[in-house]
C-alpha cells in the first residue's frame, strides 16, 4: 500500500503545483514563473542536502539525473507551446497518457511481469487520466487538431523519459540526484529564455505563488522517487500522472469551475484502477 500511497500524493501534490503554476502565470508569464520556481525549488534541495548530507552520489548519476531534469522541462515546454495552439483541452491529456504509457513498457522489460489485475488497472488510470483532462468538448475537437498534436506526443515523451532516467537515478539516493535534476531543467529554461529573448521581470503579486509552486513541484518529485523505491516503476509513474485531477479538483473550488459528466467518470476510474493496484 505504501508505494501505491506516495503515488497518489505524487498525482495530488503536483496537480496542486500545476494549479499554483498556472495562477502564477496568469500574472506574470509562464516562462518566468516556471523558471523562478525550479530555481527555488532547487535552492530547498541544496538546504535540504547539507542538512540530511546524504553521500554524493557518482559522476553518472549527477549526469542521468540533470539529462532527466533536462527532459522533463523540455517536456514542460513543449506542453505549454502545444497549449498556445488552442488545443488546451486534448494537449494535457495525451502528454499525461504518454508520459504513463512510456515507463509502463519499460517496466514490462526490466521488472518482474504485473499481474493481469494490475493491467486492467492500468487500463482504468490511463483512461481516467484522458477523462478528468477533458473539457466540455475536448474529446470531439481531438480529430480535429490529430496533426498538432505532435508536439503533445513530444511533450509526453519528454515527461516519460523523466520519469524513467530519474527513477533508475534514485534507486540508491534521493537528494543530491533531484538536484542535479532541478539543474538540468533550470539550463533548459536559462538557455531557452535567453534565446527567445524573454523578460526575466515576474509581478510582485505572483511571487507568494512562484514559492508555493516551487514547494509543490519538490513535493511531488520527492514522492514519486519515494513509490518508484519502494514499488514497481510502470504503477508510480501510472499512479502520479493522475495529477490533472487535482489540479481540475481545485480549480472546481477555487476558481468554481464546473466539473463535466465526462470528467466525473475519469475520478471514478481512477477509484476503481487504485483498488485494483492494492489487489
Amino acid at each position: 500500500m505504501l508505494p501505491i500511497l506516495f503515488g497518489l500524493a505524487s498525482a495530488a501534490i503536483w496537480g496542486a503545483g500545476d494549479f499554483t503554476g498556472g495562477m502564477a502565470s496568469r500574472k506574470t508569464g509562464t516562462f518566468q514563473a516556471v523558471v523562478y520556481s525550479e530555481i527555488f525549488g532547487v535552492i530547498i534541495i541544496l538546504v535540504v542536502a547539507l542538512l540530511v548530507w546524504q553521500p554524493v552520489p557518482a559522476l553518472d548519476i549527477w549526469a542521468l539525473s540533470a539529462v532527466a531534469g533536462a527532459f522533463g522541462t523540455t517536456g514542460l515546454l513543449l506542453l505549454y507551446y502545444s497549449m498556445t495552439k488552442g488545443m488546451m483541452s486534448i494537449a494535457a491529456p495525451v502528454s499525461a497518457l504518454l508520459a504513463a504509457l512510456l515507463p509502463v513498457v519499460v517496466g514490462f522489460f526490466t521488472e518482474s511481469p504485473a499481474t493481469l489485475l494490475t493491467f486492467i488497472g492500468f487500463a482504468f488510470a490511463l483512461a481516467a487520466i484522458w477523462l478528468i483532462s477533458q473539457s466540455k468538448d475536448g474529446v470531439k475537437n481531438i480529430f480535429s487538431h490529430i496533426a498538432d498534436l505532435r508536439m503533445s506526443l513530444l511533450a509526453g515523451i519528454g515527461f516519460g523519459c523523466y520519469f524513467v532516467l530519474i527513477h533508475a537515478a534514485t534507486r540508491t539516493s534521493v537528494i543530491w540526484p533531484m538536484a542535479a535534476s532541478r539543474l538540468g531543467g533550470i539550463l533548459i529554461l536559462v538557455v531557452y529564455m535567453t534565446f527567445r529573448r524573454e523578460s526575466w521581470k515576474v509581478e510582485r503579486v505572483a511571487w507568494p505563488l512562484i514559492f508555493l509552486n516551487g514547494i509543490l513541484d519538490i513535493g511531488g518529485n520527492l514522492f514519486f522517487v519515494l513509490a518508484g523505491q519502494l514499488g514497481r516503476l510502470d504503477i508510480s509513474a501510472v499512479l502520479s500522472s493522475l495529477y490533472p485531477g487535482s489540479t481540475v479538483i481545485l480549480a472546481w473550488i477555487f476558481l468554481k469551475e464546473r466539473l463535466s459528466r465526462t470528467q466525473w467518470i475519469g475520478i471514478f476510474a481512477a477509484m476503481i484502477a487504485i483498488v485494483l493496484f492494492t489487489l
